[in-house]
């Protein structure tokens, strides 16, 4: 562990580099993403505070605090990390297949891969009458929260959170069905700014496990 820096006396600092200050905001934003499960906008105002700067200091960016938690999962969780992905995109998989007729598409830490034991699921769903996904789940006797949040249109959401058990971890898990109009279906294709694919349909997941599994164990 590295001593503790003062770091509201370096950005007092004229000569202070901003780029250096974002990366070191995103590093201990990454931290409190995988130790403590936070979400990367509550991480990087975490952050802020934890390293005493000024409540206006420019923050990183989301995929500079991705790039950060690459990096300390490859330091700090290497042993485990794969282990509780390939749990997670299971149990991901799993929600996908009984949500099948909603054209689910699997979201966030879980499908971009830095997912930890503590991280949630995000799974959107492209449905044609935006109500059918709920009335799914109270047909089947699943106990769900409704929510509104915002999502990756820039407009609100409804989200239905539930919390199923991962059975390999032997921890409870967030699962949030984010409901879509299956009009955005083809916006939510689009490459991401690192020119990725930004979520997977249910064959792409269960690509994503047969890798896995075939990939050689220590």
């Amino acid at each position: 562990m590295r001593p503790p820096i003062c770091w509201r006396h370096i950005v007092e600092n004229p000569t202070v580099n901003p780029h250096t200050l974002k990366l070191e905001i995103a590093a201990t934003a990454a931290a409190l993403v995988v130790e403590e499960g936070l979400e990367y906008g509550p991480a990087k105002r975490r952050a802020v505070k934890q390293m005493d700067l000024p409540g206006r200091s420019e923050l990183p960016g989301n995929d500079e605090v991705e790039d950060a938690v690459r990096e300390y999962i490859a330091l700090f969780c290497a042993d485990t990390q794969p282990f509780e992905l390939a749990a997670l995109r299971a149990l991901a998989l799993t929600w996908m297949q009984r949500m099948a007729q909603f054209r689910p598409y699997l979201g966030g830490a879980v499908w971009h891969g830095t997912a930890t034991r503590l991280s949630d699921i995000y799974i959107q769903l492209f449905c044609d009458d935006p109500k059918s996904a709920e009335i799914a789940l109270i047909d089947h006797d699943v106990d769900y929260e409704p929510r509104t949040v915002t999502g990756f249109t820039g407009d609100s959401v409804e989200a239905l959170s539930v919390r199923s058990l991962c059975k390999p971890l032997q921890e409870t898990v967030g699962v949030h069905l984010m409901v879509y109009d299956h009009d955005h279906l083809r916006g939510a294709l689009r490459p991401d700014a690192k020119g990725r694919k930004p979520r997977g349909d249910l064959a792409d997941v269960q690509k994503l496990l047969m890798m896995t599994s075939q990939e050689p164990h220590s």
